[in-house]
């Protein structure tokens, strides 16, 4: 989407309440034929440093004036993003440190993706290619022994899943499958390595943010073990 130190474009306050951009006037200008940005839709003028509603810039007014939707009552903006609500981003605990255009940005690498109930996403023992954020919905890590179903774990919005493949590309341990109708944000190994490389400014938030959840789950695995192997010894 452009370089921070862009001396010209525009940010975008989308619906979603996050920051998009830098971007510049053509990109600007598809997004309006689109509908995704509206006359209402609040711009930050790099150029001048100070944000105007669309509809007010001057390179822009003509183009509002001749939008269909200005004549059919009050609309309502797409998300620059499609498939994300507003609020959904600012539900994954790991994105809480990166500021609104960070997150934006960082999204604007990774794929949405659209799960129907039941549907199955990772496999147990397939490719450990990417991990996941679940921005709505609810999902389930499950095992089969013996024909029967275990859960491990049960992942609802806000939660992640699959963090370890980023780092090892090793299979995947269990079956992942959608309870409900969910939206998940993917991240895949190969765009994340990518940033990690070319936009360090995304890379360290989000890398501090999954080290600490990763810790706490550390801890709460040796906490239980500690706790069974306490059980089990006083059962003798």
């Amino acid at each position: 989407m452009g370089n921070d130190s862009a001396a010209s474009g525009y940010k975008i306050w989308g619906v979603d309440d996050v920051v998009y951009g830098p971007v510049d006037l053509p990109h600007l200008v598809e997004w309006i034929s689109e509908e995704r940005v509206l006359g209402e839709t609040w711009l930050f003028k790099l150029d001048s440093q100070n944000w105007i509603r669309a509809q007010d810039l001057d390179e822009l007014r003509g183009l509002f004036d001749r939008s269909p939707s200005t004549s059919n009552g009050p609309a309502t903006a797409e998300p620059l993003i499609p498939g994300i609500k507003a609020g959904m981003l600012r539900r994954v605990k790991i994105f809480a440190t990166m500021t609104d255009q960070q997150l934006g940005r960082f999204v604007q690498l990774m794929e949405i993706e659209k799960i129907p109930a039941f549907r199955e996403i990772c496999h147990q023992g397939g490719p450990g290619d990417a991990m996941y954020c679940v921005l709505d919905g609810e999902v389930r890590a499950r095992i089969l022994v013996g024909g029967r179903e275990t859960t491990l774990a049960t992942f609802q919005a806000g939660d992640v899943f699959g963090e370890i493949c980023l780092f090892d590309d090793g299979p995947r341990s269990a079956d992942v499958l959608a309870n409900v109708d969910s939206t998940l944000l993917r991240i895949p190994g190969d765009r994340f390595d990518r940033m990690c490389r070319e936009q360090a400014d995304l890379a360290t938030p989000f890398l501090l943010a999954l080290g600490r959840t990763l810790t706490a789950r550390i801890r709460n695995d040796n906490k239980r073990l500690g706790e069974l192997i306490a059980l089990n010894r006083s059962s003798r």
